[in-house]
């Protein structure tokens, strides 16, 4: 198992800044990416931010050029900068790990708020 923990979220004013961290623990050594994902209220879970084992990164549109992936290998760390915060950006953010063994499957972090005030 693989154990996610969010941190970071908060209340910021729109063109302002957050940093969220997910530290992973347990059986990381098969995680094959790490992404960020986020759920407003009445709309789906969809994908923010990923980075893979190797480095390759992939964003949504509507936050390419201000939100920027990273990982800490040494800490099991992966973060997501977000500059110039929009309104639209207010969303539950979730940490997601993807792994490889024994088969393909994932864990999910609990979530962490980010409200963002116009």
């Amino acid at each position: 198992q693989v154990q996610l923990v969010e941190s970071g979220g908060g209340l910021v004013q729109a063109g302002g800044s957050l940093r969220l961290s997910c530290a992973a623990s347990g059986s990381i050594f098969s995680i094959t990416a790490m992404g960020w994902y986020r759920e407003a209220p009445g709309k789906q879970r969809d994908l923010v931010a990923r980075i893979t084992t190797s480095g390759s990164t992939n964003y949504a549109e509507s936050v390419k050029g201000r939100f920027t992936i990273s990982r800490d290998d040494a800490k099991n760390t992966v973060y997501l900068q977000m500059n110039s915060l929009r309104p639209e950006d207010a969303a539950v953010y979730y940490c997601r790990s993807e792994l490889s063994y024994p088969k393909q499957h994932d864990y999910w972090g609990q979530g962490t708020q980010v409200t963002v005030s116009s």
